[in-house]
C-alpha cells in the first residue's frame, strides 16, 4: 500500500468537503485519521510465549538430542549431565529464545505483520468507539453525531453514528462510503477517499435529517490528525 499522507491542501479540501456534506443535513460529520488504532505490545508478547512454549515441546520430544546438544555446548565428555547443569541451559535457552522473538517484534511492521486480522478489526472499532464517544456522541442538539474513522496501519475504517441515526439507519448503508473511502486509500488517494465517503454520508443523513434553518454546526469540520 502506498504511504500515506495529508497534507494541508487535503485538509482544506476535506474541511470543505464537510461543510459542504452538512449544508444538506442537520447530521454534523466528523473526520480522525490515525496511524495505528493500538500499539499491539501484547502480540509481540503472545508470539514470544508461543515461541517458548514450541521450543519446550520441542526439547520434550527429543530429549536426547537437547542432552547431546548441551554436552557439546558444555564440551562435556561426559553425556550423562546433572541435572542442574541440564536445567540452567533449558532455563538460559528459553529465556534467549523469548527475549530473541521479543525484542524482533518491536519492530512494527513485523509486530503489525503477526498480528490476527480479527484482533486488529476488534481493536480498530474499540478506538473507534472511544473516539466516538469523546468528541460526537450526544454533542449535537438532535444526537446526530457521524465519524469517519481511518487507521492507516491496520487498513481499516469505521462508520459510527449516534443512536437516533442508527434507528433509521441499518450499518450496511455505509457500505458504499466505507467502499470508497478504502479505495482512495489503497491506491493513494487518501484524501479523495475521504472526500467522497464524505459526500455519501451526507446524502444519506440528507435522506433521513433534512436541514433546518435553526441548526448551528455544533462539531468541527476539520480532518482530525492523531
Amino acid at each position: 500500500m502506498i504511504p500515506v499522507r495529508f497534507s494541508q491542501a487535503d485538509h482544506d479540501r476535506i474541511t470543505a468537503a464537510v461543510a459542504a456534506a452538512e449544508r444538506g443535513t442537520d447530521g454534523e460529520i466528523v473526520t480522525i485519521v490515525a496511524r495505528r488504532s493500538d500499539p499491539y505490545h501484547d502480540a509481540g508478547l503472545h508470539w514470544a510465549i508461543g515461541a517458548v512454549f514450541l521450543a519446550l515441546s520441542i526439547i520434550a520430544a527429543f530429549p536426547a538430542h537437547f542432552r547431546a546438544l548441551c554436552a557439546t555446548l558444555l564440551q562435556s565428555w561426559d553425556h550423562d549431565l546433572e541435572d542442574w547443569k541440564l536445567l540452567t541451559l533449558l532455563l538460559g535457552l528459553l529465556i534467549l529464545k523469548f527475549l530473541v522473538v521479543r525484542y524482533a517484534l518491536a519492530w512494527m511492521p513485523l509486530r503489525m505483520a503477526l498480528t490476527p486480522r480479527a484482533t486488529k478489526t476488534r481493536r480498530v472499532h474499540r478506538r473507534a468507539t472511544t473516539l466516538f464517544r469523546a468528541v460526537a456522541q450526544g454533542r449535537t442538539r438532535g444526537r446526530t453525531g457521524v465519524l469517519i474513522y481511518l487507521s492507516l496501519d491496520e487498513h481499516r475504517a469505521e462508520i459510527i453514528a449516534d443512536a437516533p441515526i442508527n434507528e433509521k439507519v441499518t450499518p450496511d448503508v455505509w457500505g458504499d462510503a466505507m467502499a470508497a473511502l478504502i479505495e482512495g486509500v489503497r491506491e493513494g488517494r487518501a484524501a479523495d477517499g475521504m472526500i467522497e465517503a464524505i459526500k455519501r454520508v451526507g446524502a444519506v443523513l440528507g435522506q433521513h435529517f433534512p436541514h433546518l434553518d435553526d441548526n448551528p454546526n455544533e462539531l468541527p469540520d476539520r480532518l482530525i490528525e492523531l
